[in-house]
């Protein structure tokens, strides 16, 4: 959320001022906080009584905690402060009571209170999150507020709230206006029996979440030139296509899919909370040995991975969610948060045929993503050589190269190490590449499970072998992959803590934490009479690309499989929810993450009801709820 300092914001934590019942209201100001200050995420965590409030000091936080504070009751744990006004109960923790809420959309007929929650949406300048603030006094044409997270500067003397909004009355209705031009107020939330005035959802239209798919008129020429062979990412994608293919069918070529906005604003705002809803799944792992074990990590590996969540600038640069979209609803399968492939052909590919093919429908929805992950690398403050490391695979490469150039953009060296020839070992077991360059941070295209694979086969759970610097005769044995991976001073994309968020193991966690997410579905760890009745997918806890997956209907017939490499590892169970089909084609949407927020999505198909590496990457267009519904 972008944040209206003053001019000499109070540094973190300080109190602005008190809102009613003695709840302090904090500064949220991060540019002032030393890491070594506050060194691990924990201490980010705010709780009362052991009840979790939010991350300090977060708008969220503050609401949670004043009604902790003054009622005794809390809403639900959110991933975004605008799903508050979803919400339709708090909880009083201390005896599990539930009591109603009830949401009012700016324009009702009944104002907001003093105690209400004001909600605001998504964009602008509470961009991603959304913001809530707690009403503290009603006027006749004001409103006043408690907030955290916004201007973070100390309220003047005597002054008892954060900020105060105008508010009319017309034709019947309240409206409450935002003071920062880009922040739209969704309404207001209020604890009571009344529902009077209160807003009844009505669902989206069902036909704006199906795909269509449609073709070129006329069709590009059978043998187009449409890429450029000079440039290394479109030469390398040229060789593993065996030509400037989109597939192997010859009609691809001219066909595209289109989605509904409403579809898009769905799957960005999927997106956006489950990223969140992993997180806080990955913070509970990491505290609780008897989860942890669930991942099938050696334990020996567990410090380290604990270590890398708990170093704060220690982030996912990229994550790519799998969805099913139908029109009964947009459902996520997995979230891969540790080299997640696929953004050259989003991000690049598809834009460059569409420009050079004449597709004007609608717009790309990822067309961004390269500026984002400009972005994204910007801000991890590199400051030394960027370490590229790879296989020698065409596909990694391509990747890798358009990677590349984000990260120079964003005024960072690179060293593209392919393979592992080459390294040297450094004094004190440091790495060096070729060069003699020490390698001290790494971009992998990598999966972390592939340097734990030479852990699991070279090193077992020998503890003491897992002091990496101690493993091996340095004299006649070059350095291994996990000798550079898991060195303690050399920071790694994704960081190890992505083993943990990647890993289907956390999917059941996820589920028991947030039960009523329109976009979860029901898994676990072992097969329940309920999952058999709905039908269900079994996966491999750490498969990839696909690999080892079964899906079985509701009479427990085996319907689709694929084999791999995975087949020994832990199983959980997924609640089958199949894609749509689409002229003869599975569809499944991947949207895009980086630095943890919705950064595109493109679309995958094949006549198999499991996506693969294999399956074909096609163009996607976002058009209008009204083009779409006509076509």
């Amino acid at each position: 959320m972008k944040n209206h300092h003053a001019a000499h914001p109070a540094d973190f934590g300080t109190v602005l001022g008190e809102a009613p019942g003695g709840v302090a209201v904090r500064s949220s100001n991060y540019d002032s906080i030393a890491d070594e200050d506050m060194p691990a995420r924990d201490w980010f965590h705010s709780t009362i009584d052991g009840v979790y409030m939010g991350y300090k000091w977060q708008c969220v936080e503050l609401a949670r905690r004043w009604m902790y504070a003054n009622h005794g009751y809390v809403f639900e744990d959110v991933a975004m402060a605008y799903d508050i006004f979803r919400i339709r109960e708090v909880v009083r923790p201390a005896t599990g009571e539930r009591l109603p809420l009830h949401s009012f959309r700016n324009g009702a007929k009944r104002p907001p209170e003093p105690g209400a929650l004001m909600i605001w949406n998504e964009g602008g300048e509470f961009e991603v999150t959304g913001h809530v603030a707690v009403v503290t006094e009603v006027g006749a044409d004001h409103v006043r507020v408690v907030e955290q997270n916004v201007e973070d500067a100390v309220w003047p003397d005597g002054r008892p709230w954060s900020r105060e909004l105008p508010m009319r009355k017309r034709d019947g209705g309240y409206t409450v206006d935002c003071t920062y031009d880009d922040g739209e107020i969704i309404g207001w939330v209020i604890q009571t029996g009344d529902p009077t005035h209160a807003e009844v959802e009505l669902d989206d239209n069902p036909a704006l979440f199906e795909i269509h798919r449609h073709a070129l008129a006329p069709a590009p020429a059978a043998k187009a030139s449409w890429l450029d062979p000079e440039d290394p990412i479109q030469a390398n994608y040229i060789e593993l296509m065996k030509g400037e293919n989109l597939s192997k069918d010859p009609a691809d070529m001219s066909a595209y899919y289109t989605v509904s906005a409403t579809a898009l604003r769905e799957i960005r705002r999927a997106t956006n909370e489950l990223h969140r809803m992993f997180m806080h799944a990955t913070n509970q792992v990491m505290k609780d040995d008897a989860l942890l074990a669930r991942f099938n990590l050696p334990p020996a590996l567990w410090p380290r991975i604990r270590r890398s969540w708990n170093n704060r600038r220690n982030e996912m640069i990229t994550g790519r969610m799998d969805f099913s979209m139908r029109p009964d609803g947009l459902k996520l399968y997995e979230y891969n948060a540790d080299s997640a492939s696929c953004y050259m052909e989003a991000g690049f590919l598809l834009g460059r045929w569409a420009e050079a093919f004449g597709c004007n429908a609608g717009r790309d929805p990822a067309a961004g993503l390269h500026d984002a992950l400009v972005d994204a690398w910007t801000e991890t403050e590199i400051d030394g050589v960027l370490h590229i490391m790879l296989d020698d695979d065409l596909e990694e490469t391509y990747h890798a190269l358009y990677m590349r150039e984000a990260i120079e953009k964003a005024g960072i060296r690179t060293h593209m190490i392919q393979g592992l020839d080459g390294l040297q070992w450094g004094e004190d077991g440091e790495v060096l590449d070729a060069e003699g360059t020490p390698i001290r941070w790494v971009w992998k295209t990598w999966a972390w499970e592939t340097a734990l694979d030479e852990i699991r086969e070279d090193l077992a759970e020998d503890e003491e072998n897992l002091r990496l610097h101690r493993t091996i005769d340095r004299a006649t044995q070059p350095p291994r992959l996990v000798d550079v991976l898991l060195r303690e001073d050399v920071m790694v994309f994704e960081p190890l803590w992505a083993l943990v968020t990647s890993n289907k193991a956390i999917l059941p966690i996820v589920r028991e934490m947030f039960p009523s997410s329109r976009f979860l579905l029901n898994t676990g760890y072992e097969l329940t009479d309920e999952l058999r009745a709905s039908g269900y997918a079994a996966k491999p806890i750490v498969g990839r690309c696909g690999a080892n997956v079964s899906l079985y209907n509701r009479k427990e017939d085996l319907v689709a499989a694929t084999d791999g490499r995975f087949e020994e590892r832990d199983t959980i169970y997924q609640e089958l929810f199949r894609l749509p089909q689409v002229e003869g084609r599975n569809a499944q949407l991947q949207a895009f993450t980086v630095d943890g927020a919705f950064a595109g999505v493109g679309i995958r198909v094949d006549p198999s009801l499991i996506i693969t590496t294999d399956s074909d990457l096609l163009p996607l267009r976002v058009v209008t709820d009204g083009e779409f519904l006509r076509r």
